[in-house]
């Protein structure tokens, strides 16, 4: 009499369905890769004919913009505006300030395209949930990032400018603001940019959070810390006057106050899927 054999446990799952990229091979994974970049280098091709297309807009209007007395936020700002005078002390300094900037606004136009193309080679290795949560997190960081940029653009470069342009060290006349073309794009490139990675701060919070190395109250016993910090950089961004600083600094109060409420809700879901992990086993 043949003995029975039980088996213990839960019963094992069917298989799920392989995809395509599960008989791929790892040189075939290589020249999928290949045509994703090829692909999304052809939306930043296209971006940058667009750029070229509305060259006189995006130079003219946006990135010169702020150099004007005339320049729309600088009525809503309450800021005494006076034009900047720019000059291009390099034989090309010119040329490549107007090319490189085309290629830059071609690679933020085109971006999107690019960005796809590497989450269309990412997505098939991932589960279902996954999928949704990566694409939450891109979300949020896009968001916050174009927060930041604009926030940049619209508030900080007025102020910025209109301070370095009414600076004298001297009140004989004697040196005259003329600020060079490519300082001029630089630093307007670094300040922009350096807003859209300080408003990183919630999703930054919410990873650490989610990682277990911060915590929500580690926040609230260092927020005398942090606003004084804001204020300290609000001091150092903006002319000497307490609206500027206080125009500057209640955004980054706003934005740590969101990263404690982030991180709240962060170690809530750490901690969920912790319990549910070990009562599982």
């Amino acid at each position: 009499m043949k003995e029975r054999q039980i088996i213990k446990g839960t019963p094992p799952k069917a298989p799920k369905p392989k995809d395509r990229t599960d008989q791929m091979s790892f040189l075939e994974h290589l020249e999928e890769l290949r045509w994703r970049l090829i692909k999304g280098m052809v939306g930043v091709v296209i971006g940058v004919i667009g750029a070229f297309i509305f060259s006189d807009f995006i130079i003219d209007t946006l990135l010169l913009g702020p150099t004007r007395a005339s320049f729309f936020m600088y009525d809503i700002i309450r800021v005494d505006a006076i034009d900047l005078t720019l000059q291009s002390r390099k034989l090309p300094g010119q040329f490549f300030t107007y090319w490189g900037m085309l290629f830059i606004s071609g690679f933020i136009i085109g971006s999107p395209l690019f960005f796809y193309q590497i989450w269309a080679f990412i997505a098939p290795a991932l589960e279902k949930q996954e999928r949704w949560k990566t694409i939450l997190t891109a979300f949020f960081i896009t968001f916050f990032f174009g927060m930041g940029i604009a926030f940049g653009y619209l508030i900080l470069v007025p102020f910025a400018l209109q301070f370095f342009a009414n600076f004298n060290i001297s009140d004989s006349g004697l040196v005259r603001n003329d600020f060079d073309i490519n300082a001029y794009f630089s630093s307007l490139a670094m300040w922009v940019v350096s807003c859209g990675v300080i408003f990183q701060v919630p999703v930054l919070s919410y990873g650490l959070s989610k990682a277990g190395f911060l915590t929500p109250s580690f926040l609230r016993n260092y927020r005398k810390h942090a606003i004084i910090l804001c204020l300290v950089m609000a001091a150092f961004l903006t002319p000497p006057d307490p609206i500027s600083q206080i125009l500057i600094a209640i955004p980054l109060t706003i934005l740590y106050e969101l990263a404690i409420g982030v991180s709240a809700i962060a170690v809530r879901q750490r901690n969920k899927e912790l319990s549910k992990a070990f009562g599982e086993h």
